[in-house]
C-alpha cells in the first residue's frame, strides 16, 4: 500500500465538496486525474469510499470514516511540521540547564534567565543545581545542554565561554576587628579559622581560592569544612571564623556577615558556560547563550 498526503488532500476536497468539478478548482488540478486519483485511492485501500452517479457524489460509510481519519493525519503531520520549524527556530522544545548554587545571584544569569522565559514562553527550561564537578558528566553525556559553572579543567568533549569575572570577597562577623576595614589582603587572613569547603564536594570555588593564597604564599587554618555556601556564610555568622566567597553570594548574605573587597587585583572567580562539543548547539541553546552574553 502507497499512499501519499496528496492522496488524503485529493480525497478530502471531493468530500467536502461532494462534486468533482468543484473540488478539481478547489485543487488547481483538472478533472480527469482527480477521478482517477481517487480510483487509484479506493483500489489500494480495497474500499468504496464515494457512491457516483450522474447527478451527485455521496461519501460511503467507509468514506465518512476514511474521511475522519484523514482530516486527523493531515492535522497530526501539520503540527509535527510546525513543531519541527519551532524547534529549528528555538522556540519550541526543552533546555536543561545545570547551574551552579551561586548562579541565580548572579545579575547577568537571573536576568538573562526572566528574558528568555518572557522571549522564548514554549521552551521549558529544565535547571538543575549541580556544583562544577558535577555538571561534567551529564554534559558529555548529553544529559545536560548548557552548564554554568566555575571555571575548571574541562574535556575535550567540551567547550566553554567566559560568562564573567566576579571579586572575591572577604567574609567577617560583624564584630571581627577586620569588618570594619574597607578594604584587606589575603596575607591577613593567614592566621585566621577559616571557614571553607569540604574539598570531596567538588566545587570549584575551593581550588580557585587555594591557588590565589598559593600566589600570595599565604597558608590558611582551615577549622570548618562544609557543603554548601549558605552554611559558610551561616557559621561566618555565628562567629566561628572568617571565608571568601564570590560577591555574588553577597545577595543572600546574613546580616551579621561583612563583605569585605580584597586588595589583590586577581582575587577574582570566572563563570563559564559550558557545552558538547560534538553535538550540533540547538537554536534555543544559542539563544540561551546569546542572551547570557549580552549578544542578543
Amino acid at each position: 500500500m502507497h499512499i501519499e498526503l496528496r492522496h488524503l488532500r485529493y480525497f478530502i476536497a471531493v468530500a467536502e465538496e461532494l462534486h468533482f468539478g468543484r473540488a478539481a478548482q478547489r485543487l488547481n488540478i483538472s478533472q480527469p486525474p482527480l477521478s482517477q486519483q481517487i480510483q487509484m485511492l479506493e483500489k489500494q485501500i480495497n474500499a468504496r469510499l464515494l457512491a457516483r452517479s450522474n447527478r451527485r457524489v455521496e461519501l460511503t460509510a467507509a468514506g465518512e470514516q476514511f474521511l475522519l481519519d484523514s482530516r486527523q493525519i493531515l492535522a497530526s503531520v501539520n503540527r509535527a511540521a510546525e513543531k519541527a520549524a519551532r524547534l529549528h527556530a528555538g522556540t519550541h522544545g526543552e533546555l536543561r540547564i545545570g547551574f551552579t548554587s551561586s548562579s541565580p545571584f548572579i545579575i547577568q544569569v537571573s536576568d538573562a534567565l526572566s528574558s528568555f522565559r518572557y522571549r522564548y514562553p514554549d521552551v521549558h527550561l529544565q535547571m538543575q543545581e549541580l556544583n562544577t564537578r558535577q555538571q561534567l558528566e551529564p554534559l558529555s553525556d548529553g544529559r545536560l545542554d548548557l552548564g554554568v559553572m566555575r571555571n575548571t579543567e574541562l574535556s575535550d568533549s567540551l567547550t566553554w565561554r567566559l560568562l564573567m569575572r566576579e571579586p572575591l570577597c572577604a567574609l567577617f562577623h560583624r564584630d571581627h576587628p577586620r569588618a570594619r576595614a574597607g578594604k584587606i589582603s589575603v596575607r591577613e587572613l593567614a592566621n585566621e579559622p577559616f571557614v571553607f569547603f569540604d574539598p570531596h564536594v567538588g566545587t570549584a570555588l575551593y581550588s580557585e581560592t587555594l591557588a590565589l593564597m598559593q600566589r600570595y604564599q599565604v597558608s590558611l587554618s582551615i577549622t570548618q569544612e562544609v557543603g554548601e555556601a549558605m552554611t559558610i556564610m551561616g557559621l561566618v555568622a555565628a562567629g566561628l571564623g572568617v571565608s571568601i566567597l564570590p560577591a555574588s553570594f553577597r545577595r543572600v548574605s546574613p546580616p551579621e556577615v561583612v563583605w569585605t573587597a580584597l586588595n589583590e587585583a586577581d582575587a577574582l572567580s570566572e563563570v563559564w558556560l559550558v557545552w558538547s562539543r560534538q553535538r550540533e548547539p540547538a537554536a534555543a541553546l544559542l539563544h540561551m547563550i546569546a542572551m547570557l552574553t549580552g549578544d542578543q
